[in-house]
């Protein structure tokens, strides 16, 4: 059964000039212990749909479940089982990575003692040991992202929404957060659905890949066969294999690149 599955998901947003669809149906399912790429070119639909799903933003029309949950009828129920990495983090710079992962813990309703010791746990996961009484504005960008995600993980969630997670980290940084996520998956089961500017990171994470476009999906499939179908040979780059798609690029983010 689908962790994630959505049938015409849509939204129109009302503006000045008239009505703008930012998501004209959205079909698409996620099985559980999978890792989503979900990319598309810059206005393509993508963060709408993903703050739709995250239940940041109600749909106008079409219906979704997550993990279970009606995303509609029951967004509390979504908001149980999700965690949400923002590209932006929301790391709390004036106080000490326990201090933030045990308040976390508290939002989501453990005892004092319980927050203190899935603190401890998470620290171990995520290799934040050493840092748990460093304040976080000490913190390297890698080591900032990596809380950001245990944040996420506070509560166990059955899927994590990852928004552009590397973004500005540098490669050894954007390797060992590569290499988290691939744990989360194969230790934990978690579904993990990933958006990325970043091509080579959608290519070495995802086990499959729904490609949006003017808001409806385009193209999906793991990507070797995106590659062999658009490409034209299983050794094509994403990079040609998603303009082969599209006919348009995505404009890249800070100097990481886009492709291998």
């Amino acid at each position: 059964m689908a962790i994630i599955s959505t049938a015409g998901l849509a939204r129109t947003f009302q503006t000045k000039s008239g009505p703008v669809e930012a998501v004209r149906g959205i079909d698409l399912t996620v099985q559980p212990g999978e890792i989503l790429g979900f990319l598309g070119p810059n206005g393509a639909g993508k963060t709408t749909t993903l703050r739709m799903l995250t239940t940041l933003l109600p749909p106008t029309g079409g219906a979704a479940t997550v993990a279970g949950f009606d995303l509609v009828g029951d967004p509390a129920g979504v908001r149980r089982k999700i965690g949400y990495v923002a590209q932006s983090g929301g790391v709390d710079l004036h106080i000490s990575v326990r201090e933030e992962l045990v308040t976390q813990g508290r939002l989501y309703r453990l005892s004092k003692a319980e927050a203190v010791a899935r603190a401890d746990e998470l620290a171990r996961d995520l290799d934040l040991t050493d840092l748990l009484d460093r304040r976080c504005a000490a913190l390297s960008g890698g080591q900032r992202r990596r809380l950001d995600i245990a944040m996420g993980l506070t509560h166990r969630p059955a899927v994590l929404f990852l928004d552009e997670p590397t973004t500005g980290l540098d490669p050894g940084s954007r390797a060992d957060l590569w290499d988290l996520v691939r744990r989360l998956r194969d230790e934990h089961g978690t579904t993990v659905f990933l958006t990325t500017h970043y091509l080579d990171e959608a290519d070495a994470l995802s086990d499959r890949l729904v490609v949006v476009d003017k808001g409806v999906v385009v193209a999906e499939g793991t990507p070797a066969a995106l590659k062999l179908r658009y490409g034209g040979a299983i050794d094509a780059t994403l990079q040609d294999t998603f303009l082969a798609i599209t006919g348009r690029g995505i404009a890249p983010k800070d100097t990481a690149p886009v492709a291998v």
